[in-house]
């Protein structure tokens, strides 16, 4: 069999049927565009000057979504990571449990323990490459015996989760960085937080003290707040700041559990703020719980700009409410 012989000549354009640029729908119009910032300009300024395309409008639905809810007595729950701490993101997010923009914060077990290291220390975060070849990795003694005391003592009177467990402890301490501690002031302003904890992922479950049975009581009984803090999120939001796994892992399921005992979850807004576009994020947090009537936002950039970026704009709406 020989090879195949073909005869293609260019197509003619002659033709073609053209349109008139003044009558076809465009997506992007000057009136869209951003407005340059002048020097002395206020943050509403600022706000008004991004353009009304992508994330800078997703920016705006995004503290849109969550002064509404603050205003109309809506949940409106923070999960996180660890790394918004490490970041140094705890004053912002103190400052807006002050303002009552939270119903509840939700975080991983390593955000628990970096938050209880700036309470006790001012400091977190040890170099691991430097300890790890030493078997010092994650030995700090003083982290261990606190959290862990903790858990002991909460177990024994089965009426408190994780969460709230730890920050009554720095509160009663009066730990001498407690005014930095997200833990701290949950507890002082009586703000629900709920630590959802993977045993083996965190450096205080190598240590002797460690109780496996006192710690899964304690993230279970959090895993059951948790269900009824997002039972209530209908016309509520849902924001994960940096949590890659746990979080979306936990909101996905505490979700199925709201609506499989009868709470509407209609109205949802959730917004998603990592430095990368990760799976389980998109799918758990923006993508699937809002499927049945809501809005999932993704804003990516580095949590140490956009979530303080997200927050002030979040209190210019506030402001313009008034």
């Amino acid at each position: 069999m020989g090879a195949r012989k073909f005869d293609w000549r260019p197509v003619d354009l002659g033709g073609i049927k053209t349109v008139s640029l003044y009558d076809r729908q465009s997506k992007v119009s000057t009136a869209d565009f951003a407005h340059p910032m002048r020097a002395g300009a206020s943050f509403r300024d600022f706000m008004d000057s991004l353009p009304s395309i992508l994330a800078a409008e997703d920016l705006r639905k995004a503290a849109s979504a969550i002064s509404a809810a603050t205003g109309n007595g809506k949940t409106v729950i923070l999960g996180m990571g660890a790394h918004p701490i490490k970041v140094g993101l705890n004053p912002v997010i103190i400052d807006a449990i002050e303002r009552g923009v939270f119903s509840g914060i939700a975080m991983n077990g390593a955000g628990m323990i970096h938050d209880v290291e700036i309470a006790l220390a001012g400091k977190t975060s040890e170099d691991v490459a430097a300890h790890l070849g030493r078997g010092e990795f994650g030995m700090a003694r003083e982290t261990a015996e606190f959290i862990l005391g903790a858990v002991s003592k909460a177990f024994l009177q089965r009426e408190q989760g994780l969460g709230q467990a730890v920050g009554e402890a720095l509160l009663m301490e009066r730990t001498p960085f407690s005014d930095a501690s997200i833990l701290s002031a949950a507890a002082r302003c009586n703000l629900p937080v709920t630590v959802h904890v993977a045993i083996g992922t965190d450096i205080i479950h190598m240590h002797p003290e460690m109780d496996g049975a006192a710690m899964g009581a304690l993230t279970h009984f959090d895993f059951r707040l948790f269900c009824s803090l997002v039972s209530t999120l209908r016309h509520g939001v849902f924001i994960n700041l940096g949590s890659a796994v746990v979080i979306p892992e936990v909101f996905l399921k505490a979700a199925s559990v709201a609506r499989n005992l009868g709470f509407p979850l209609g109205g949802l807004t959730t917004v998603n703020m990592d430095f990368l576009r990760q799976y389980r994020p998109l799918v758990n947090v923006v993508q699937r719980p809002t499927m049945e009537g809501g809005s999932g936002i993704s804003l990516t950039g580095h949590h140490e700009i956009m979530f303080p970026l997200l927050m002030a704009a979040v209190f210019e709406e506030m402001n313009r409410e008034k």
